[in-house]
């Protein structure tokens, strides 16, 4: 048995599985190195994710996550991993990889991330060979939920939303401003509070105002991520994650604004790396 994980800011799909498929699937909460420590994703191991693994012990893990993008950051997940699971050969990738293997399969193509942060990748159909670097919430994330929530908090506070569309939006998540600046300033996962926004948004998409920040935002991604790699508008752009794909009107809308071609728009690359970790274990003969 192996288990695999795909890991965002906002939550973590457990699946353990052999070459016969999935015999368990688990939810845990998001796990994002960059902002929590080796203790504190163990804490989130031990709350949510060992009791429903009914004590099954994994011979190897494939953790693919958000955040994973230097060894310092990925050794605070291997660390945790150790500690629940000291039997198991432990693999930490980036995200980037996930999204590619489950997008382009063995086909070049750009993989994009578009959920609570946002990223993306050139892939040659075997490896990630150029990457725009994302730069988080505070200096990027253009394209992502986050990035929507920083442009409509900042409308709010600064008041240039429509009385009634500010109203709406202060009185369903009972805003002030101390609220807000305390939740992103002072908590430990500010990017996941600032994307919660994204669904007041898809709500909303049909105002004229909320419509023009969407539009916007994907503009901002495809300026300055996607048109940066070579090609881009000769090779499929696919997407991951929910906001591309609760969004995808409108990024069909930005895409033909720069001529690109959208492929695949999948909410979860999980079922895509389940395909692509049966292949091997077939290979193997891994029961």
């Amino acid at each position: 048995m192996i288990l695999i994980a795909n890991s965002g800011s906002t939550k973590t799909d457990w699946r353990m599985m052999n070459a016969d498929g999935v015999h368990n699937q688990v939810h845990t909460a998001g796990i994002n190195p960059q902002y929590l420590d080796a203790a504190q994703i163990y804490n989130i191991f031990e709350a949510e994710l060992l009791p429903n693994l009914k004590e099954t012990n994994p011979t190897a893990i494939y953790y693919y996550g958000a955040g994973c993008s230097s060894p310092d950051r990925n050794l605070r997940v291997e660390q945790a991993l150790a500690k629940a699971f000291p039997q198991s050969l432990i693999h930490v990738d980036h995200d980037l990889l996930a999204a590619a293997r489950a997008l382009c399969g063995h086909q070049p193509g750009i993989a994009c991330i578009l959920g609570t942060g946002s990223n993306s990748c050139l892939y040659d159909g075997k490896n990630v060979v150029d990457n725009v670097p994302s730069l988080g919430f505070l200096m990027g994330d253009e394209g992502s939920g986050a990035y929507l929530g920083k442009m409509l908090i900042r409308a709010y506070l600064y008041r240039e939303l429509p009385e009634e569309l500010g109203e709406s939006l202060k009185n369903r998540y009972s805003l002030t401003k101390d609220s807000i600046l305390d939740s992103v300033y002072y908590s430990d996962m500010p990017s996941t509070y600032l994307a919660t926004f994204a669904k007041f948004m898809h709500d909303k998409r049909k105002d004229p105002v909320i419509h023009a920040m969407i539009y916007q935002n994907f503009d901002e991604f495809f300026e300055r991520h996607v048109c940066k790699y070579k090609d881009f508008d000769k090779v499929p752009v696919n997407f991951v994650g929910s906001v591309a794909f609760h969004f995808s009107e409108t990024l069909q809308q930005v895409a033909k604004k720069y001529g690109a071609h959208i492929g695949t728009i999948i909410t979860s690359p999980s079922e895509g790396l389940i395909a692509y970790h049966q292949e091997l274990l077939a290979q193997i003969g891994e029961q």
